[in-house]
């Protein structure tokens, strides 16, 4: 038994409203089947599946994009309209977290799921 070509997935009450944010906003290769969503990342794809009114926004970081330029990023992003959260004093005016591990900012879809633009490397 060979149970390696895993995926990740999570849910959302909006497919269509995650297929724009993911497509569009972001930039994402990204297909519907079946009713839901498909982001195609480099590697793997990831599923996006509709929970309808049950939908509970996940509580942890439900994907991690790698970047060279945390700030940059996401001052792009946010110039695309995109939510960047604040967590009390460990986020900074830009919106990035310098502790003492890798930069790091989170930002949520539609649908409530917590994402962050993360330093590569």
């Amino acid at each position: 038994m060979d149970l390696s070509n895993a995926f990740s997935g999570f849910s959302t009450d909006d497919v269509p409203a995650a297929q724009a944010f993911y497509g569009e906003t972001l930039g994402l290769d990204v297909s519907v089947d079946h009713g839901m969503l498909w982001l195609h990342l480099s590697g793997k794809d990831v599923l996006v599946y509709p929970k309808g009114p049950a939908h509970q926004p996940a509580s942890y970081t439900v994907l991690n994009f790698a970047v060279d330029d945390v700030p940059g990023t996401v001052a792009a992003l946010r110039e695309r309209g995109v939510p960047f959260e604040k967590y009390g004093d460990t986020t900074d005016d830009d919106y990035v977290a310098r502790n003492d591990g890798p930069l790091i900012a989170w930002f949520t879809d539609p649908a409530g799921n917590i994402c962050s633009i993360i330093a590569a490397g």
